[in-house]
């Protein structure tokens, strides 16, 4: 079985590297290719990589590229983590929008569509390389916006899944709190990507969730930054990335006075890379954990195993068409929620009806998306304006105008027709 990494020169590489060999029953991976520009980071995550499966006793051979074509040849599956720009363009997402009292954020508003932008053009043209090697090869997408590129690709006709670690994130933290093993707890998962809602929390069939509020409910408000009042009024538990909506001038006033994520990640970015260029460390580093992407690895086998070989988890998480599945959306909306996974691909699980007060806010949502589709699939100005325009976040045609002009004018290089 041979799966390949396109970003295999980020530095969430290790985490994947260690689910894999970790998991190694679950996921027997004979080869395993990380491809990247980057040859300076391939050079340290590729040794690096072939360490932790040396230590953790893993068979599969590692090796790295700049070549797509010849990393994709032959590839069961295709894992794409890729960040166009780097971390310089996260930073520009994360602060012009800032100037308008917008939020700026890579995934949302937007820093979302900037990002959006610049991946959907880079991301098709990967996928229509894999698709030319390998037409039976699954494509597993991580890379934000992670809802408007897995539909971009399902547009397209390429087999793709996305994948995100808050629902993951969230079971896992559950269960520690329930003192229960992760394996017991089935979330009703509703929403977009980045927009999504903790309905009922089961175990051994009984929702949980509002037992889970009244003893943890100050731990679980405080991890997510928002006000227990709000989870126990509203009787879920949002993702925290809800907080750019029901917080936003909050978020916007703390952008402006603190140092950024992109800042910050970059400073990490910096530390990991120089301890990855340590022969002697063999296992992924506990600095690593800060960096974001929590069970990213565990989440990505389970999928990569469903689809493969029937393996892994029966229920997963995914981003996935929604073809009926929650009414008040179109067909085509790519939407994250629990499905059945096999190797035919993802089938939503039932959902129960949607509160409207969340309903409302993903069709919205679903809209936006829409128009930012078309803004990075065909280009141009006036469709760039109208994705700003419908975004909740942002709404008024003043600040879309400016918006508008300041998203271009910081992606020009990334932008063909700009």
């Amino acid at each position: 079985m041979k799966l390949t990494v396109v970003g295999g020169g980020s530095t969430y590489t290790p985490e994947l590297i260690d689910g894999f060999a970790r998991l190694r029953d679950v996921l027997p991976v004979t080869e395993l290719v990380l491809t990247d520009p980057a040859t300076d980071r391939l050079d340290l995550i590729g040794p690096l990589s072939r360490r932790v499966f040396a230590r953790l006793g893993h068979p599969g051979r590692i090796t790295t590229t700049t070549d797509l074509d010849a990393a994709v040849d032959g590839a069961d599956a295709v894992l794409l983590q890729l960040r166009v720009g780097g971390q310089a363009a996260r930073l520009q997402d994360e602060t012009w929008p800032l100037a308008c009292g917008c939020v700026g954020q890579e995934t949302t508003g937007a820093g979302g569509l900037a990002k959006a932008l610049r991946t959907v053009p880079v991301v098709l043209d990967i996928a229509d390389r894999v698709r030319r090697a390998n037409p039976d090869a699954w494509i597993i997408d991580f890379t934000n916006p992670v809802g408007i590129v897995t539909r971009a690709l399902l547009r397209e006709g390429h087999k793709a899944l996305g994948l995100c670690n808050v629902a993951i994130g969230l079971q896992r933290k559950f269960a520690a709190l329930l003192e229960v093993d992760p394996s017991e707890v089935r979330l009703d998962h509703v929403g977009l990507n980045h927009l999504t809602w903790e309905t009922a929390v089961h175990v051994d069939g009984e929702d949980v969730l509002p037992r889970l509020l009244a003893a943890h409910g100050d731990s679980i408000a405080a991890d997510l930054r928002l006000p227990l009042h709000l989870l126990t009024t509203l009787g879920v538990i949002p993702s925290y990335y809800l907080r750019y909506f029901y917080a936003h001038d909050e978020v916007v006033r703390e952008m402006r006075t603190k140092p950024s994520r992109a800042a910050e990640v970059a400073r990490m970015e910096k530390e990991l890379l120089a301890l990855y260029a340590d022969p002697a460390l063999d296992e992924k580093p506990a600095l690593l954990a800060e960096r974001g992407g929590a069970y990213y690895s565990e989440a990505a086998v389970d999928l990569a195993a469903a689809l493969l070989r029937d393996a892994g988890s029966r229920h997963q998480v995914v981003n996935t068409l929604n073809n009926g599945t929650l009414p008040f959306l179109p067909d085509d909306a790519v939407i994250e929620v629990p499905a059945a996974v096999t190797t035919k691909g993802a089938v939503p699980l039932p959902v129960a009806p949607v509160n409207p007060l969340f309903a409302g806010l993903m069709a919205n949502v679903t809209a936006y998306e829409d128009l930012a589709l078309e803004a990075a699939l065909h280009g141009g100005r006036d469709r760039v304006f109208r994705a700003l325009l419908a975004h909740p976040l942002i709404g008024q045609y003043e600040y879309a105008d400016r918006l508008t002009d300041d998203l271009i004018a910081h992606n020009r290089e990334h932008l063909t027709w700009a």
